[in-house]
């Protein structure tokens, strides 16, 4: 399965990760730091609850650290990929609720996590257009540069997860 791909015209994001709402955060495995060159995003102990959507040995979360892993593609995703994008937003909603501070995590923290956070801001009640433009504020303009991820957000995951599994 093919997870990601390099868009030669994407930059790297500044930091490892962005706090988009109060306790809910996004960021990735790769970012360009302060000198200029990439480093490794490494998760230790900052949150109580990552969700990892591209694992990478050796990048965390350190022990006693919840850890939901779900590698999905940065491509179209069929029912069952959409069923658990769901499942990992629910989850971080109700981490949030809980007080619990959640990083959701992929490659550089634009697409999969996008999807991820931007459904579970969905899921609080905001719209998917103001989902996305608070993600795209909070993280970077990159941010859900995906056409499909956003238009998933648009049909909304439950009815995409239906299409895609009526497609099968």
């Amino acid at each position: 399965m093919r997870t990601r791909w390099r868009q030669p015209d994407v930059p790297a994001p500044e930091r490892p990760w962005d706090e988009i709402v109060p306790g809910l955060w996004m960021g990735g495995h790769e970012f360009r730091g302060r000198s200029g060159h990439l480093e490794f995003a490494v998760v230790a102990d900052e949150f109580d609850l990552v969700q990892t959507l591209l694992r990478f040995p050796g990048h965390g979360p350190g022990p006693g650290v919840e850890h939901q892993v779900w590698p999905i593609p940065d491509g179209p995703l069929d029912g069952t990929q959409l069923a658990g994008v769901i499942r990992l937003a629910q989850a971080a909603c109700e981490a949030v609720e809980q007080g619990r501070k959640v990083l959701v995590r992929c490659y550089h923290g634009y697409n999969r996590s996008g999807l991820v956070v931007a459904h579970t801001l969905v899921r609080q009640g905001r719209t998917a257009q103001d989902a996305i433009r608070l993600i795209r504020t909070r993280r970077s303009p990159w941010a859900l540069h995906n056409d499909l991820f956003v238009g998933y957000l648009r049909t909304g995951l439950p009815t995409a997860r239906l299409l895609e599994e009526l497609a099968e």
